[in-house]
């Protein structure tokens, strides 16, 4: 723990206050699902979703909160704490945090699925009849949510949502996360993977609505190989599945804490899942990510 005012702790990221104007935002190894955190971390995952923002912010053409990633530079950090947040640290802007997750969906999966096949409800209330799990929609669809502190996230009708910001501001929202889940979904396209969908978050700054929090990681989105994509039938993703696997398999464990201990070859499993999510969206190895950062 560094020496600065500690001012919140999510179910993967620590933030820190460095100053008025700036945060510390810290991806730790934690992994969570079914809304519990569970007693294992998984190797190189916060690390993972630090490299791969890091990339999507180079990529996007859109204000984000990042002001440097090089803990080497970061001199109100200890040499210790310099080394052991490489890779997965972000000095940012501090924002007004907009409380309201901009979900994008471009294909029908998840929730959704399961709200459209019993009948339907605020993501899927514009949808045509007769789609399958996994289908693609017509087009991406905005289907915003509450910020929920813990448990799930609440979603919102249009109208709810509407209210809830305002309609200006929704419709800035709404423009602006489709134009990144479009930009998204192409880049990931060439590298033979679907961007299904995603959620981003936004802040303010001086007036200036921004992109903020991790972008387009396998926490934050559902990527599944291209080649896999299969109407109708379960699609394979490049996250946490075989953590919920897993556990769903444990008919013991009603879903509530402590999680059981995973063995290491699920552990493993995860973390060879999340390192493959960067590699083929980044083109690099992960390897040269981990060197690159080391302070020196």
């Amino acid at each position: 723990m560094p020496a600065l005012e500690h001012i919140g702790s999510g179910k993967v990221r620590e933030l820190y206050r460095v100053d008025e104007e700036r945060l510390l935002l810290v991806a730790t190894d934690r992994i969570s699902a079914f809304d519990v955190v569970l007693g294992q971390s998984i190797p190189f995952k916060g690390q993972v979703l630090t490299g791969l923002s890091l990339d999507w912010f180079s990529i996007l053409e859109t204000p984000n909160h990042l002001i440097s990633a090089n803990t080497a530079e970061m001199s109100f950090l200890s040499p210790d704490e310099r080394s052991a947040f490489a890779g997965r640290a972000m000095l940012v802007m501090a924002a007004e945090v907009i409380p309201m997750e901009c979900v994008i969906r471009g294909y029908l999966y998840g929730s959704s699925w399961k709200e459209y096949a019993s009948g339907g409800g605020p993501t899927t209330e514009h949808l045509p009849s007769g789609l399958e799990m996994a289908s693609k929609l017509p087009e991406p669809i905005f289907t915003p949510a509450t910020k929920a502190e813990s448990g799930h996230d609440e979603n919102l009708t249009e109208a709810e949502a509407r209210a809830f910001v305002g309609s200006e501001l929704y419709e800035e929202l709404r423009t602006r996360s489709l134009a990144i889940y479009e930009r998204g979904a192409a880049h990931a396209g060439t590298k033979g993977i679907i961007l299904a969908d995603t959620k981003f978050e936004f802040g303010i700054v001086d007036d200036e609505i921004i992109l903020i929090d991790e972008v387009l990681t396998p926490d934050s989105s559902r990527y599944w190989p291209a080649v896999a994509w299969d109407p109708g039938t379960t699609m394979p993703s490049f996250d946490k599945q075989p953590v919920r696997d897993w556990l769903e398999a444990q008919s013991s464990w009603d879903k509530t804490p402590p999680a059981p201990v995973m063995p290491p070859e699920v552990v493993q499993e995860t973390s060879d899942r999340y390192i493959d999510a960067y590699e083929r969206l980044t083109g690099r190895a992960f390897a040269d990510y981990l060197y690159e950062v080391e302070p020196r």
